[in-house]
């Protein structure tokens, strides 16, 4: 055997100098060897993959001394606010061919004159804005085109740690690009969008700016996520990417579609975790879900009869393993619908008809994590009118730095009043999100800290 395996290659190089031309057309006939890589599922996932090209009007800054009724004798002030042109650019997936729909990020397509997308086949299409929510980063867009191909849709509850995924989009402005990795964490919270909803996909594929929108497949072509942000110490990556799992995405999509608009749901109570140390306090036989801490009076909850000390383990039979997961759950469903809460009290399952109630709208939060922002990290808003410096002070106010961040190790601190970058003064997040794009290095801050006034350098 040993012999006759050792002069088998001679054997075949003989075959085929003898056999020529016809060996060789078998050998190519038949794959004796399979080739390695995804490229067919991405020869099918990649046309639905698209670039957007956005572009607004930013205010322009108007030196606030001008206000003042003795400078403006001496020049000439105009009476409407002066704008100019701003671009930005993302990534975006169509879902659905026939209607033309696209999932892309709210922070892409945040204040957007005008929306364009470039197909991979180079046609290029205005969209349509059909609504917008802040709290997870979607978007949905519309666009009137042919031939135009789609990415089905997984199920992103039966993710798992490990499972192999791509992220296809357009970083840097570059061109679509393809990286691959594997789904390092799932119902991650970071802190990324403030007060938003969070339970983002976590992976090690690479994702950079302009990625933003873009597609997280599974190695069967399907549609997991939405890539949102990147945590970036240095401004490129460092292999922790987050991604909006396509159910979270389509909750919202479903609410845009029907009634053009989200509607957050509410249950009036405050939870926690149900951790190891609860259940042996409370001497329980369930190892997750919500703690019941405080309920709100005439809340939804309240009314039907949830009490502190609930543990909350079921939203409609789906089974909830934690805090940010009701909450999440919650905030999805939307105001007015009748829901069946199941929980635990006294080792006992019951379940409450509860009525959703409305949410209080958001406000405007965080800088987007996947830029390349000096301030990443930062949750910034403008000045509530409940703020001892409303009307005193001109600025933005940081409502929160994520521990690790960037922001925190330039200096920045939860409370402080960001009034000017660069020398330049700001009055609104919107207008300091406009600044920050021009200015990518380092910059300075005009900083207030309760009665003190800081000079930071950011870099």
């Amino acid at each position: 055997m040993k012999v006759t395996m050792r002069y088998f290659p001679v054997v075949l190089l003989a075959s085929l100098l003898l056999f020529g031309r016809a060996a060789i057309s078998i050998a190519q006939e038949i794959e004796l060897i399979e080739r390695p890589g995804i490229a067919p599922i991405l020869e099918q996932v990649t046309p639905a993959v698209v670039n957007i090209s956005v572009t607004g009007r930013a205010s322009i800054p108007q030196n606030p001394l001008l206000n003042d009724p003795f400078f403006k004798r001496f020049f000439e002030v105009p009476d409407q606010p002066q704008s100019r042109p701003v671009q930005s650019a993302g990534s975006g997936v169509i879902f659905n061919a026939e209607e033309g729909y696209i999932l892309t990020n709210h922070h892409v397509v945040n204040n957007a004159e005008e929306i364009t997308i470039t197909l991979q086949d180079k046609r290029s299409v205005k969209a349509e804005l059909i609504g917008s929510d802040a709290a997870t980063d979607i978007a949905l867009l519309q666009i009137e085109a042919q031939d135009l191909s789609a990415v089905p849709l997984s199920d992103s509850d039966t993710l798992l740690v490990g499972d192999y995924v791509a992220a296809i989009g357009n970083p840097f402005g570059i061109g679509q690009t393809v990286t691959t990795g594997i789904v390092s964490a799932l119902s991650r919270q970071t802190g990324i969008n403030g007060d938003g909803y969070e339970d983002f996909i976590q992976t090690d594929a690479s994702i950079n700016p302009g990625n933003s929108g873009g597609a997280l497949v599974d190695y069967h072509g399907d549609l997991v996520g939405i890539n949102s942000a990147i945590i970036s110490p240095a401004g490129g990556n460092v292999g922790i990417g987050f991604a909006v799992p396509i159910n979270m995405a389509m909750a919202v999509v479903d609410q845009l579609l029907e009634y053009g608009e989200v509607s957050r749901g509410m249950l009036g109570v405050r939870i926690t975790d149900l951790t190891p140390d609860v259940v042996d306090a409370l001497d329980l036989q369930v190892s997750s879900g919500a703690v019941v801490s405080s309920v709100e009076p005439d809340s939804p909850a309240d009314n039907a009869g949830i009490q502190a000390g609930d543990v909350i383990v079921a939203v409609d039979d789906a089974s909830i393993t934690g805090a940010s997961d009701l909450r999440n759950t919650i905030g999805l469903t939307r105001a007015g619908k009748e829901v069946s809460i199941g929980l635990i009290r006294d080792n006992q399952r019951f379940d409450y008809d509860v009525r959703i109630g409305n949410a209080p709208v958001l406000a405007e939060s965080s800088v987007s994590a996947d830029s390349s922002s000096v301030l990443e990290g930062a949750e910034l808003s403008n000045i509530p009118t409940d703020h001892d410096d409303y009307g005193e002070v001109q600025g933005v106010l940081v409502n929160n730095v994520v521990q690790g961040s960037r922001a925190l190790r330039n200096g920045l601190q939860s409370g402080d009043i960001i009034t000017a970058i660069n020398r330049q003064v700001v009055s609104s997040r919107a207008q300091l999100l406009e600044i920050l794009e021009e200015n990518t290095g380092t910059i300075a801050l005009n900083v207030k800290r309760g009665e003190q006034m800081l000079f930071l350098i950011m870099r």
